[in-house]
């Protein structure tokens, strides 16, 4: 009989500590064995909701906020990435933009089993290709890669109300205490804050499934 590891994963595509603790998630489930089925519902958050639709320049908003060389933070994620098996490089994606859109196409690749996949795609996407992910082509096309029909993709990401619920829920998530990403919940019992080493995430997992 299968064991269910249910994991609520929240993060936002423009986070890179999302990219890097949704990649040392995948490593810490990638040893689990065949009798677990591994269920990861993503939820929206939104890292800066006021993100206009034109984007921000991140060094001028990190040097605004924190009165810092943006290359003093930008160094130390850069080397937590490598950690984790990403070769990143921040000053190559300059600008953030809003996420509203690849929310709401991860929201609904829920019914085809690919959200987790399709969010990991966006972010890198994003991150290592340095795509601009606010762009409905940039995002379409990637939609395709994971069984959406493009004219739908295109569609969905665009809609009114699709677009609230995916503010409603983002919105949720800061209502339920949820303040920084990315955060993980284990069958609805243990969380994880932050992008955790992997043997951390290793250590929640054994212990989730070992009281399931």
């Amino acid at each position: 009989m299968s064991r269910i590891l249910k994991i609520d994963v929240f993060t936002d595509v423009v986070c890179p500590w999302c990219l890097i603790g949704s990649a040392r998630l995948d490593k810490a489930l990638a040893d689990l064995p065949e009798d677990v089925e591994v269920i990861i519902d993503n939820h929206p958050f939104y890292l800066d909701a006021a993100t206009p639709t034109e984007g921000v320049v991140v060094a001028d908003m990190l040097r605004e906020k924190y009165g810092k060389d943006p290359k003093e933070m930008w160094d130390r994620v850069e080397s937590e990435a490598m950690t984790a098996g990403i070769s990143l490089d921040l000053s190559q994606q300059p600008r953030m933009f809003p996420t509203a859109k690849a929310h709401t196409i991860t929201r609904l690749a829920k019914p085809l089993g690919v959200q987790h996949e399709l969010a990991n795609a966006i972010a890198e996407a994003y991150f290592l290709q340095h795509r601009q992910i606010n762009d409905d082509n940039v995002l379409a096309d990637i939609a395709v890669e994971f069984g959406f029909d493009r004219g739908d993709a295109i569609d969905a990401m665009n809609d009114a109300n699709e677009l609230a619920i995916t503010e409603q829920l983002a919105a949720q998530a800061s209502d339920q205490g949820i303040r920084g990403v990315p955060f993980f919940v284990f069958n609805e019992t243990y969380a994880l804050s932050g992008a955790q080493p992997q043997d951390v995430f290793e250590k929640a997992i054994a212990k989730t499934l070992e009281e399931a």
